[in-house]
């Protein structure tokens, strides 16, 4: 008989958890191809076609779309698990990477077209994204959720670390073609990886109806307190990122004359405190805490984004990046955790997914926004922008956040178990 998984809050712990370790492989591989897609798309628009205008949409594109559909994704995840629904989704990023590289080796590849394929990449992305995010508490027991969600964090910091300076080097040693065709393969291995994971099932609510789940799904995140108050907050915070994903990039191509590699660097600074940072969070018990350490990350932002405002060429954006990257530790973990504790079991699925990509709604509408400026105004307007809304994110954060561990309540639907 298997000896049971101890609950003592450890990293040993967690990863004793059987067949987290293969689950956690997987994501991290497809999440450093997902890391260097980011550069690398970025980057083509801005250096092939010379656009900052073209690079905001292209970072539009890659996001917005499957925000759109995150409800029905969500109500799939509810009603199907979530294994399977992951490995689609990479290979759908696989098929578009494969086909936009093979266009652009044979000059075929118009701007147009560059944004459609974007946009259909990202298309079943809420799927892999939110798949794992609703696995993970249902294959690590409570006591464990925020050793779990640090894992979770730094495998995102951990993949700009790694990603972005290898999507830029690639990208630039061996070309943009080379580089998507190499993020493609990486999405097929995690794929592989994931194949036979473990996909625990729970009571689902539904009504049998997909879209009338998806609908509900919505409803239910938002009369929820403490997740309408993350996704009013934190997408309103979300646009400073879209506004550095885009002003970063040109600051260090146009106005620095650097190389593209000096671009991936930098995100992987910020990755690199941000692994630190998480892995130390990971040890603070946030229940009671949750508001604090979700609110004051939010105002250190916002000092962060204020110091792309200094001169002095590449110190200034080098300090704002790696004090970023210290902020999204405690933020992320304790807003997993709180997600976790506040979202019923049986909603996890299209709650989490339509959190997760309302929480995330103002990046994509950031960065094309920030396209757009750049090529009206100087780039201080565009950074003006993300300081405002890393301030208005972290006075609605604190106006709104609920205090209390009070139950939330769920539209009242019939539970039918997971198909």
């Amino acid at each position: 008989m298997a000896e049971p998984v101890s609950s003592k809050p450890s990293y040993r712990a967690v990863l004793s958890v059987p067949s987290l370790g293969r689950v956690l492989l997987g994501m991290q591989i497809a999440r450093i191809a997902q890391s260097m897609i980011s550069i690398v798309m970025i980057l083509f628009a801005l250096q092939r076609y010379n656009d900052p205008s073209l690079a905001g949409l292209v970072a539009f594109a890659s996001i917005f779309p499957g925000l759109i559909i995150s409800p029905i994704a969500g109500a799939l995840l509810d009603r199907h698990g979530r294994v399977r629904l992951i490995i689609l989704d990479y290979m759908v990023v696989t098929v578009a990477l494969a086909t936009g590289a093979a266009l652009s080796l044979t000059h075929n590849l118009p701007a147009a077209l560059l944004v459609s394929i974007t946009a259909i990449s990202s298309l079943t992305g809420p799927l892999s994204s939110s798949g794992l995010r609703t696995l993970f508490p249902l294959l690590v027991p409570e006591p464990l959720w925020e050793r779990v969600n640090a894992l979770d964090s730094n495998g995102w910091v951990l993949a700009t670390v790694v990603g972005a300076p290898m999507g830029a080097v690639v990208a630039q040693v061996l070309g943009f073609e080379t580089a998507m065709i190499a993020i493609a393969v990486a999405y097929s291995a995690a794929a592989l990886i994931m194949l036979g994971a473990p996909d625990p099932r729970t009571d689902v609510a539904s009504t049998g109806n997909l879209v009338l789940d998806a609908w509900q799904g919505l409803v239910y995140t938002w009369h929820n307190k403490t997740l309408r108050a993350l996704a009013i907050s934190l997408s309103t915070c979300n646009l400073s990122g879209g506004v550095v994903e885009i002003v970063v990039p040109v600051m260090v191509l146009k106005h620095l004359g650097m190389g593209q590699e000096m671009v991936g660097y930098l995100f992987g600074l910020m990755g690199a405190f941000g692994v630190v940072s998480a892995f130390f969070s990971g040890r603070i018990k946030t229940e009671g805490r949750e508001k604090r350490l979700i609110v004051l990350p939010l105002f250190g932002f916002t000092i962060a984004t204020a110091i792309l405002l200094v001169p002095g060429g590449l110190a200034p954006i080098a300090i704002s990046m790696a004090a970023a990257g210290l902020m999204n530790g405690p933020l992320d973990i304790t807003m997993f955790t709180l997600r976790q504790r506040r979202t019923d079991p049986a909603w996890m699925g299209r709650a989490f997914t339509v959190s997760m990509n309302l929480n995330f709604s103002g990046f994509p509408i950031g960065a094309a926004l920030t396209g757009v400026m750049l090529t009206i105004w100087p780039v201080e307007v565009a950074i003006g922008l993300g300081v405002a809304a890393n301030l208005a994110g972290a006075i609605l954060g604190y106006v709104m956040l609920p205090h209390d561990e009070a139950a939330e309540s769920a539209p009242a639907v019939a539970v039918a178990p997971a198909e």
